[in-house]
């Protein structure tokens, strides 16, 4: 900690540890917030068209029409109610495996597929 602990012999001040990391955190966020502020308006990367020849050929841009678009919805919609219907099922599937680990009768007897010998259940049952 010597390093960090220098003294000024005109005015007897040091500079501590705190001090210096307090010093590096403010220059840290104020870069950071002149970073984030500071945005130029100008394209960075400036293209130049590339000059056909005669032996290539122009690739045409495929422009939806809106019989593309209502197809695409379609299918988007089918996804979602497709997921929407599996989260159901397995919800479905976590309250029957749930009400299964459960089942216990009258008479004291425990039914279920997860029994294990030593669990809470056999604890409780079997004291």
């Amino acid at each position: 900690m010597k390093l960090f602990k220098r003294c000024n012999q005109l005015g007897n001040k040091c500079i501590s540890t705190s001090s210096v990391l307090l010093v590096i955190v403010i220059l840290l966020m104020s870069t950071m917030l002149l970073a984030s502020i500071y945005t130029t308006e100008e394209d960075p990367i400036k293209l130049d068209p590339i000059p056909q020849t005669d032996n290539e050929v122009e690739v045409e841009v495929w422009i939806p029409t809106k019989e593309d678009i209502a197809y695409q919805d379609s299918m988007y919609n089918i996804i979602q109610n497709t997921q929407k219907d599996v989260d159901t099922i397995k919800a479905d599937i976590d309250r029957i495996l749930y009400k299964i680990e459960r089942i216990e009768y009258s008479d004291g007897t425990v039914d279920s597929i997860r029994y294990v010998k030593g669990s809470a259940i056999d604890k409780r049952n079997n004291q």
